[in-house]
C-alpha cells in the first residue's frame, strides 16, 4: 500500500475516457487529492457578485483527476473509503437567475462569502452553522465515449451531492472504463438535503481516500456504507418542521422552502436572500409519504440550535 498525492493542477471539467490519466495507483493505495472549489478557482474570499456574474460557466464543477486504478476493469466495482475531507477556511454560496428551487422569487444573481472556522461558520448574523465537509462529486468515467459535462450524476457516481458521504463513509461505484478513471471535487463545507438555492458552501478541499478494486461485487448503481451519526456539535434543541402536500413533488418542495424562508425572515430578521442561502446549507428536505396518491408530502426541518439565544 502506497500513498499518492494529486495536486489541484490536474483538473478537468468534462468526463472523457480519452483524457490521459494524471496518476496511476494500485488497488488498496491511499490517495490524497487537492480539489478546487466548484468554480475551478474563479471565486476567491474577496470575490464580488460582479466576479460571479462574469464567471466562465463552462468551468463549473472542475474536478481533480482522472486517476487510473490498476486492475479496475468494466464489470468490477471501485471501493472508495473516504478518510478525510478538510475545508480551507472559506467558501461561497450563490444564486443564479433562472436556477434553483425558487427561480420566480429570486431573479437576480447573488453571492455570499463564508468565513469558516474549524467546525462552525458564524458568517450569517445570529447563526452558528455546524460544518460537515464532503465532496459533491465522486465518480468514475461514464461508459459512453466522448465528452460529458460533470453536472449530471449517473450510475458512475459524479455530481451526487449526497451530504452523508462524509469521512467514515465508503462509496462503491460500478466500473465502466479500464482503470475506472476516478475523479473527485465540488467540495461543500455544509449542505442541506436539497441544496435548494443551487449551492451548498462551495470551497476548496483536501480529501483522503483509500481506493480498492472489488471483484466480488456486482453493482448497477452507486451504493454506500455510512458511519454512525456523529455526536452533535451543538446541543440538540429540536427542530422546526415545514410540511406541504401536492400532486407534484417539486410543488410541495417549493411550498416548504418558501414557508421556511418567510419564517426565518419574520422571526430572525435575515433578508430573504440570506434566508434562502441558509435553507440551502441547513434545511433538510425529505419525502414523508408517496402512497396517498396523487398527493406527495414533503417535510423540511430546520434545527433550532442554528440560532444563537
Amino acid at each position: 500500500m502506497r500513498t499518492h498525492h494529486l495536486a489541484s493542477t490536474h483538473t478537468h471539467d468534462r468526463w472523457n475516457a480519452a483524457l490521459p490519466p494524471a496518476l496511476e495507483i494500485d488497488s488498496g493505495d491511499i490517495l490524497l487529492m487537492d480539489c478546487l472549489d466548484s468554480s475551478g478557482s474563479q471565486m476567491s474570499p474577496s470575490a464580488t457578485v460582479a466576479d460571479f456574474a462574469a464567471m466562465d460557466r463552462g468551468k463549473i464543477h472542475t474536478i481533480t483527476g482522472p486517476v487510473f486504478v490498476r486492475d479496475a476493469k468494466p464489470g468490477t466495482v471501485l471501493q472508495i473509503e473516504i478518510r478525510r475531507v478538510d475545508h480551507q477556511g472559506w467558501g461561497w454560496t450563490s444564486m443564479i437567475a433562472g436556477l434553483g428551487t425558487l427561480p420566480d422569487r429570486f431573479t437576480e444573481p447573488y453571492l455570499f462569502i463564508w468565513q469558516l472556522e474549524r467546525e462552525f461558520s458564524r458568517s450569517l448574523p445570529g447563526v452558528t452553522l455546524p460544518l460537515a465537509p464532503f465532496l459533491g462529486i465522486t465518480g468514475v468515467c461514464p461508459p459512453t465515449p466522448g465528452e460529458h459535462r460533470t453536472r449530471p450524476p449517473g450510475a458512475f457516481g459524479g455530481n451526487l451531492d449526497v451530504r452523508d458521504l462524509v469521512p467514515g463513509s465508503t462509496l462503491y461505484l460500478p466500473v465502466f472504463q479500464p482503470g475506472a478513471l476516478f475523479s473527485a471535487g465540488d467540495g461543500h463545507a455544509a449542505q442541506g438535503n436539497g441544496e435548494v438555492c443551487i449551492n451548498g458552501i462551495e470551497g476548496p478541499m483536501r480529501a483522503e481516500f483509500r481506493i480498492s478494486v472489488r471483484k466480488d461485487m456486482v453493482l448497477n448503481e452507486p451504493f454506500a456504507e455510512l458511519p454512525p451519526a456523529r455526536p452533535p456539535i451543538l446541543p440538540d434543541l429540536g427542530a422546526w418542521a415545514f410540511i406541504a402536500s401536492a400532486p407534484v413533488t417539486l410543488e410541495a418542495v417549493r411550498t416548504v422552502v418558501n414557508d421556511a424562508i418567510d419564517f426565518i425572515v419574520h422571526r430572525f430578521g435575515l433578508t430573504p436572500e440570506l434566508a434562502y442561502i441558509l435553507c440551502s446549507v441547513a434545511l433538510d428536505l425529505r419525502l414523508s409519504q408517496v402512497v396517498n396518491q396523487p398527493q406527495v408530502t414533503v417535510t423540511g426541518t430546520l434545527a433550532k440550535n442554528l440560532f444563537n439565544p
